[in-house]
């Protein structure tokens, strides 16, 4: 699904070069659940928005779903953007004055759905995350972790290939949080592709592979063949 080989990234600010990405080199099979780690300034953010189509590398090929983006304009990117990936966010991103529905709802006003299938759609999605009681609840009156299974949801409403899910759990308290990855978790058992990115060791170990990534490379890519208990996040 994901194909990246010898992947730059540089930035120039008052033409004093930034090297974020530095030669990154992985492959990304459908279904699997992968975790990116790494301290500040290791590239992760910026490999996320290349993987996203929110930026162009500035050397080696990115090819997803056998296609280059090289060979993309930018409307065909945002149209696979919007088709084929789903995005959860560390600061969920919600209007917090529409409803729950609202907001599940915004990514298939960008599509030719039409509208008695989207209300079926978005009940199915915000079903799956257990908040269908909440469906015309304000975003804005929603705990944390409420908040979070919104932004699942509306991940999800598109049937995207993949999940991107960026700090999911970073604003929320431990026992929230374990709730987050644990439906991801199920998400990735029902056959999604989940791409986490992350700096707790802890949720990165529910994905089944952690690249670890320092200086804008790749330190290490490994299994995870062992599973720690999963207790609330810390």
């Amino acid at each position: 699904m994901i194909d990246v080989r010898d992947l730059k990234k540089e930035y120039t600010d008052e033409e004093t070069p930034t090297r974020a990405l530095r030669g990154v080199t992985f492959t990304i099979n459908k279904g699997e659940f992968v975790s990116i780690m790494g301290p500040s300034g290791s590239g992760k953010s910026t490999l996320l928005q290349i993987l996203s189509f929110l930026d162009r590398p500035t050397g080696g090929s990115y090819t997803f779903q056998n296609k280059g983006i090289e060979e993309m304009t930018d409307q065909e990117l945002a149209h696979t953007r919007n088709k084929d990936m789903g995005f959860v966010f560390q600061s969920f991103n919600l209007l917090s004055r529409l409803t729950v529905y609202d907001n599940v709802e915004i990514p298939l006003l960008y599509s030719d759905i039409l509208p008695a299938k989207r209300r079926t759609l978005i009940e199915e999605a915000v079903r799956s995350v257990g908040l269908e009681e909440k469906l015309h609840t304000e975003a804005g009156k929603l705990s944390g972790g409420q908040k979070q299974r919104v932004a699942i949801a509306r991940a999800l409403v598109t049937d995207p290939n993949v999940i991107f899910a960026d700090e999911p759990t970073g604003n929320l308290d431990s026992e929230s949080g374990l709730q987050i990855m644990e439906i991801l978790a199920s998400l990735h058992a029902k056959g999604r592709t989940v791409l986490l990115v992350t700096h707790e060791t802890q949720t990165a170990e529910f994905a089944d592979r952690v690249i670890r990534m320092k200086d804008g490379r790749v330190e290490s890519d490994t299994m995870i063949t062992e599973r720690v208990s999963r207790g609330p996040l810390k």
